[in-house]
């Protein structure tokens, strides 16, 4: 019974490790950050923290719409129809442009918000800077998007992956370089950071083309696309699947963000704190996140063969080795929790020496709560990816809601800010958001598949 579930293992492992390693990528772009920020000081580190606090939001919405590519060209592959692979791939990439720049401009709208927001004087100051070119950094990596979420469709996760690696050197040398002015270069602090991630992300969306143009597979895709001829069927097609996908991670996303301005609201070193423990618990996600695009190329594959049975079984051998990783994960981060913020602080800096101890003693806190969500958080991205790979995307955008908004985000807001457990009641509320939406969207996916089954097994009269 149980094989018929790991002998999936190995084949879900090949197709999602090269996504894993891709997605790790942009969570390293933060991770470089904020250590060779945090080397600055907590302020630094919490303004940092801030002004991807707006990047964020930003970035669930734009992520999550590119995901309609990805289901609409594993189908089209299924069915052996490049036609509709090549229209998938032109028309997000038309739809992606344009929310790129329509997120970049929102956010400038939204930067006076800072002033507002009861977050330090001084954190502010430093985030207003940072936030421009991180904002414009958008567009590209949305475009970039767009490019990834189709070569996954296609079963072709590998190149995105080398193309992030290459660009997480790039943006780690300029951090080098411009962070604290070494060999000749200005000395820009928290900028030159954003510096660095602007043009690391220009470089992700040339490579990738340029590796679509001359490689065989992608050739009868990308040659000869004609984007003056635009069908507003194929757009409304992807805007239907893109908009509630981008809900979905919007607001999952945005319950993280509301945690960095809640603990604001506590202090610099509580900001600074969750920053620590979302940086980490974000790695840790990404693995999630990759299985979770294999069960979406997957089940569209299966999908586009209307076999629902194998769908359903290849679903559930996704979900069952998230578990086993997630597991594996919650006893590293239980084990190391003392340590692994240790890794982001200058600990020779005897200036900012009591600061830094409290961001330790905090970290160490809410990571022992992140070691039970990251089950949670690693089941509820598989079966949404499920999900999304059979196109169901409007009840999980409902489930997602009520779990973060409705569960979620209250229990945080009451720990954190009226309890005397603060950090640690917000990082509760996460959990239990994260719980509850794992529980409800594993019962939708139940409920879909067997329906399917019976409706294929029904006899014909």
């Amino acid at each position: 019974m149980l094989q018929q579930y790991t002998k999936e293992f190995r084949y879900n492992l090949s197709l999602s490790f090269p996504v894993i390693l891709g997605l790790l990528g942009h969570t390293f772009v933060a991770f470089a950050d904020n250590i060779m920020v945090g080397q600055l000081g907590t302020a630094e580190l919490a303004a940092v923290s801030l002004g991807n606090s707006f990047v964020f939001i930003a970035m669930s919405l734009g992520i999550g719409f590119s995901t309609a590519i990805t289901p609409l060209v594993a189908e089209s592959d299924g069915a052996k129809d490049t036609a509709s692979g090549k229209s998938a791939l032109k028309h997000g990439l038309v739809l992606c442009t344009v929310l790129g720049l329509a997120l970049f401009f929102f956010i400038l709208l939204c930067k006076p918000l800072m002033y507002h927001m009861k977050q330090p004087q001084e954190v502010v100051a430093l985030a207003m800077p940072y936030l421009d070119l991180v904002a414009f950094s958008l567009v590209p990596l949305i475009v970039f998007q767009a490019l990834k979420q189709f070569s996954e469709g296609l079963s072709q996760t590998k190149y995105p992956m080398y193309v992030t690696v290459v660009a997480n050197v790039v943006n780690i040398i300029l951090n080098y370089l411009l962070i604290y002015g070494t060999f000749g270069f200005p000395e820009m602090g928290i900028v030159g950071a954003a510096v660095g991630t602007l043009v690391s992300r220009v470089v992700m969306v040339v490579l990738l083309w340029v590796v679509f143009r001359y490689k065989k597979k992608f050739k009868a895709y990308v040659y000869d696309l004609n984007f003056r001829v635009i069908e507003k069927k194929v757009l409304t097609k992807i805007i239907n699947l893109g908009f509630p996908s981008a809900l979905q991670m919007f607001f999952e996303v945005a319950i993280f963000t509301s945690a960095i301005w809640l603990s604001g609201v506590l202090g610099k070193n509580a900001q600074a704190a969750n920053q620590i423990a979302l940086n980490l618990s974000s790695m840790t996600f990404m693995v999630g996140m990759g299985l979770g695009v294999a069960a979406m190329i997957r089940v569209g594959n299966q999908k586009g063969l209307k076999d629902f049975v194998a769908l359903r079984r290849i679903a559930m051998s996704i979900f069952l080795l998230t578990f086993i990783l997630e597991v594996i994960f919650a006893i590293l981060f239980l084990v190391f929790r003392d340590l692994l913020p240790t890794i982001y602080l200058n600990n020779n800096d005897l200036l900012n020496a009591a600061d830094n101890a409290e961001v330790i003693f905090l970290t160490a806190q809410l990571l022992f709560v992140a070691a039970f969500f990251q089950i949670s958080d690693g089941l509820q991205v598989v079966v949404l990816g499920a999900l999304r790979g059979f196109q169901d995307v409007k009840i999980p955008t409902l489930i997602t809601f009520v779990a973060y908004w409705m569960i979620g985000f209250p229990v945080s807001f009451y720990l954190g800010l009226y309890t005397s457990l603060e950090s640690m009641g917000i990082w509760l509320g996460l959990l239990a958001g994260l719980t509850a939406s794992a529980i409800m969207l594993y019962l939708r996916f139940n409920y879909l598949t067997k329906k399917h089954i019976e409706t294929v097994s029904l006899p014909i009269s």
